[in-house]
């Protein structure tokens, strides 16, 4: 049974060093209960206490770390059913399928467009990050001199797909530190790549055509020291693998049935072969719990919808999203150039820098930090107040980028002009529309004289 974060503080040195990364024990313990870390961050937990906490404090689904330095992927460490309850912790990632029989300019063109598609959205930096590397024929020095030829163009996490166990080792040597994911182990050749993984120290794959065999896979990889797994059930029927998914969820955190508490992967590349098909599939398993997707391409108008959608699943729903603080040019803005101001809630940001830019006048746009809340709801909690953009906007920089003083505010926040005029002084406060969709026409008349 899991103990509260109490009964797990009774257990630690309590000495509140922060060498584990938080502030105080009890802040540490809290997280454990919650399932969202590890009793090994603590340096200073007794023998004791690692022995009757360990099994207790370990996340229903396990957190595997793929890859090595500052290229490591997490997947698992869920601790919920729906994200309504509390919030998903590792976001999905999406992987590129390349193999041994293609041609070196068509893998050279997929590895590539992992720097491409790259998407900046509320502060945040979106983009697949994972490449599959498929073993087509069974020939271990082609597979790894493949694995070898990706990591020259692209340092990246890997997971290696291979039914050949010399292959998968020849792989993982080619990875050298990289720690890449291996795929898979199976009833055949278990005890083989078991022995790969425990030397190169990388996860490993468990692949069964059911539930109970991969339940019985897990537990003799496990009994062989095993600890990093990712579950397969080898679907490729949408029906099937969407039914799996939450078979294996609901095994993991409601009944905490161990043998399933991993992180899974799915190969929506190998459920249709209509782009399109693929797309719907890769977001039905991001939504429905897979750990890990393979695509068989990647192409902007399927990856970005996907990546979107996974940062809306794996975004804390406890916390608005929001965009980080700053000056936003937009539209190559001069000297001259309005200035104008808001939240950073996250659709009020891309709302408002909508409008701007659809107006086609270059303007400075001011993003205040006011903790994920839009202008009425910030101005109401104090968060959107003259003391508190006055300063702001004497840090910001933005005097030394214009030559008048003028700041437009939202109209919601007329109120606030008078006080905020005596703690800017010699700036001119200007109200703006109360709606962003009359931004347009407001900025075309608006003059810096």
């Amino acid at each position: 049974m899991a103990l509260t974060g109490i009964e797990i503080f009774k257990q630690l040195p309590k000495t509140n060093c922060k060498d584990c990364g938080f502030p105080t024990c009890l802040a540490f313990a809290m997280n454990l209960a919650a399932g969202k870390g590890e009793l090994a961050d603590c340096p200073h937990v007794s023998d004791a206490a690692k022995e009757t906490l360990s099994a207790a404090s370990a996340p229903p689904i396990r957190p595997v770390k793929i890859g090595a330095g500052d290229y490591v992927v997490t997947v698992g460490g869920e601790t919920v059913e729906f994200r309504h309850e509390k919030t998903f912790v590792n976001p999905t990632p999406i992987a590129v399928m390349v193999s041994t029989d293609m041609s070196d300019a068509d893998v050279e063109a997929k590895i590539k467009m992992l720097d491409t598609l790259v998407f900046d959205r509320v502060g945040l930096k979106l983009k697949p990050e994972m490449v599959a590397v498929k073993d087509a024929g069974g020939d271990a020095a082609k597979f790894s001199a493949l694995v070898s030829k990706i990591l020259s163009i692209k340092a990246c996490p890997l997971i290696l797909v291979s039914s050949s166990a010399d292959s998968l080792k020849a792989g993982a040597e080619a990875c050298g530190d990289n720690k890449p994911l291996l795929h898979a182990a199976t009833a055949e050749n278990a005890d083989a790549v078991a022995a790969i993984a425990k030397e190169k120290g990388c996860p490993v794959v468990a692949k069964a055509d059911s539930l109970d065999a991969l339940a019985q896979l897990t537990e003799k990889l496990s009994a062989a020291g095993l600890k990093d797994i990712v579950l397969d059930t080898g679907a490729t029927d949408i029906k099937k693998a969407f039914e799996e998914q939450i078979i294996i969820r609901r095994a993991a955190l409601r009944k905490l049935f161990r043998p399933l508490g991993f992180p899974t992967i799915t190969f929506p590349c190998e459920m249709f072969d209509d782009p399109m098909m693929e797309t719907l599939a890769a977001a039905t398993m991001i939504a429905k719990y897979s750990g890990i997707v393979v695509l068989s391409d990647l192409k902007g108008e399927t990856v970005f919808p996907l990546l979107l959608q996974r940062m809306n699943i794996f975004t804390d729903p406890q916390r608005p999203m929001a965009t980080e603080q700053g000056i936003y040019p937009i539209g190559n803005p001069d000297e001259n150039s309005p200035v104008l101001i808001t939240t950073n809630f996250s659709l009020t940001y891309f709302i408002v820098a909508g409008e701007i830019e659809a107006s086609r006048v270059p303007s400075w746009l001011l993003i205040i930090d006011s903790e994920g809340l839009s202008v009425l709801t910030a101005w109401a909690a104090g968060k959107f107040v003259a003391d508190a953009i006055a300063p702001f906007v004497k840090k910001s920089g933005i005097e030394d980028k214009i030559k008048h003083r003028k700041i437009v505010i939202p109209g919601y926040a007329a109120q606030i002009s008078g006080e905020l005029e005596e703690e800017l002084a010699g700036w001119e406060i200007q109200i703006g529309p109360r709606e962003a969709s009359h931004l347009s026409a407001f900025l075309k008349n608006w003059s810096a004289a």
